[in-house]
């Protein structure tokens, strides 16, 4: 299996949204394996079990956060856009070495301290010995979480989103499947409670990872190690240095993003709990309104990285500009679909509680039309993270949660009640699109690098790349590689 050159030379429109698609549909897929198991877990096994989960679930999302970002630091898109493979699969042995290390020592440090870490969460009494059970299963099953991210974000770094969205739907679906047998008990199979949540995840993790390495040697893909090729298992100290550099930054945005709601929902719990209430709910909404410009961003920094790789500067700037326009176009849509079924779609989960619903329409008119703004924001992170330009974002993150939105939202909420902390929102989503422009416009992010592959090709024949993000209808197909080289543009911003 060869690489997919539409990346880099097929029409930038259509190619980004049949690379968006399939990530946006992993993404709705992994929510509604999380709801589904929640009901299972709520509804079958007590508030206890799902305090149990809910605390355990924080940690893994921090875990997993962490890797995540690293993983993204280690996608190889400019090394395939370049045609380098040799570098490429230098990249994936130091890697996967670094993976395996990695996850293995989280997960015996996890298990062992597991009920240390729940203590300092101040985990509920009458869920600690359920969160213990749960989580010690979830920390058993992190290696298999860690690598099978791992090999998702290598292959959508390689240009294929479509083999990570079907391998994902298969462990959902085993994972949805295997709860209430594992839960209750079957035939032979005995009831393991809320054990059994975490086992069928280990299980439905383990099973999806072994099929989709078995397709990918059968398929030859090209990013594979084969029993020639072992010695690439040894870390290169470049490439190693290169992983951690970029991707702790990427890491320390989730540990931003948690710590900044933990704080939010402490503000939040102060006004009571129908408004806490509301705002779960109008949250639970939000994870989906979201959805489309994070696909969209991780789309548009997985074509960027390899038009950077093959010195296409021009298609970088108008990859971003359909990115924007694909943002407008989904989140858009969700946002109004919101607006005008406001009270229906909070209904679904509040149910006849009418303060806590207008409560949340209310929430729901302040908040959700900045998710438009938001998106924009992580398009152009998408970006200018491609080239390895990490620290600007987390930075911008940073200001707009810990210095903007938490200190409006308590400064003001003596005077203007809970309505601080709701237009803390587009406040900080303002602030954050303001910053993310002014970088892209003025930042050197062009000359970040993810990994240690040399000069670029548009560097080798004088080319600089274009800064503008100019009107998006100029995208009216594809345009080869040769027009591409022929036009070269001024250093420094338009």
């Amino acid at each position: 299996m060869k690489p997919d050159a539409r990346l880099t030379t097929g029409p930038i429109g259509r190619t980004l949204l049949l690379f968006t698609l399939p990530v946006l549909g992993s993404n709705i897929l992994q929510s509604l394996n999380a709801s589904i198991n929640s009901v299972w877990v709520g509804r079958f096994l007590g508030e206890a079990a799902l305090t149990a989960t809910s605390n355990a679930n924080i940690i893994l999302f921090f875990l997993l956060g962490v890797v995540f970002g690293i993983s993204m630091a280690n996608m190889n898109g400019q090394a395939v856009g370049a045609h380098n493979l040799d570098h490429a699969r230098r990249v994936v042995g130091t890697s996967t070495t670094f993976f395996v290390a990695m996850s293995v020592l989280a997960s015996v440090l996890g298990f062992i301290y597991t009920p240390d870490i729940l203590a300092a969460m101040n985990t509920p009494a009458d869920a600690a010995p359920l969160a213990v059970s749960y989580l010690r299963i979830i920390f058993l099953a992190l290696p298999f979480m860690y690598f099978y991210n791992f090999v998702m974000m290598t292959l959508r770094g390689a240009g294929d989103s479509r083999t990570p969205f079907w391998f994902m739907l298969l462990s959902v679906v085993l994972d949805v499947a295997l709860n209430p047998v594992l839960i209750f008990g079957v035939g032979p199979i005995p009831a393991l409670g809320i054990a059994g949540s975490a086992l069928a995840t280990l299980i439905a993790q383990l099973v999806s990872l072994a099929a989709m390495m078995v397709l990918l040697y059968r398929r030859r893909h090209f990013l594979l190690l084969h029993r020639a090729q072992l010695a690439l298992l040894l870390p290169d100290a470049a490439i190693l240095r290169a992983l951690v550099v970029k991707g702790l930054p990427m890491g320390l945005q989730m540990v931003v993003i948690s710590s900044s709601a933990i704080v939010m929902m402490a503000l939040v719990n102060a006004y009571g709990s129908q408004t806490t209430a509301a705002y779960g709910v109008a949250s639970q909404l939000w994870t989906y309104v979201q959805m489309p410009a994070l696909a969209v961003g991780a789309s548009v920094s997985s074509m960027v990285a390899q038009n950077v790789g093959a010195g296409l500067w021009q298609r970088v700037s108008r990859i971003t500009r359909v990115g924007l326009v694909f943002n407008v176009a989904m989140t858009g849509a969700l946002v109004a679909l919101i607006y005008l079924f406001n009270r229906h779609s909070l209904g679904l989960f509040l149910g006849t509680d009418g303060v806590a619903i207008g409560i949340a329409q209310h929430i729901n008119v302040v908040v959700l039309w900045s998710f438009i703004l938001f998106g924009f924001t992580i398009v152009i992170f998408g970006t200018v993270r491609a080239t390895g330009a990490v620290m600007a974002p987390l930075v911008i993150l940073f200001l707009s949660m810990w210095v903007i939105r938490l200190p409006f939202a308590w400064t003001l909420g003596p005077r203007i009640g809970a309505d601080a902390i709701w237009w803390s929102f587009p406040v900080g989503s303002v602030v954050s699109l303001v910053l993310a422009v002014g970088y892209y416009r003025f930042g050197n992010w062009r000359r970040s690098h993810i990994l240690p592959t040399g000069p670029h090709p548009a560097e080798a024949v004088g080319q600089a790349p274009d800064t503008s993000m100019g009107t998006p209808c100029e995208d009216a197909g594809p345009v080869s590689d040769e027009a591409e080289a022929a036009t070269p543009e001024a250093e420094g911003v338009r």
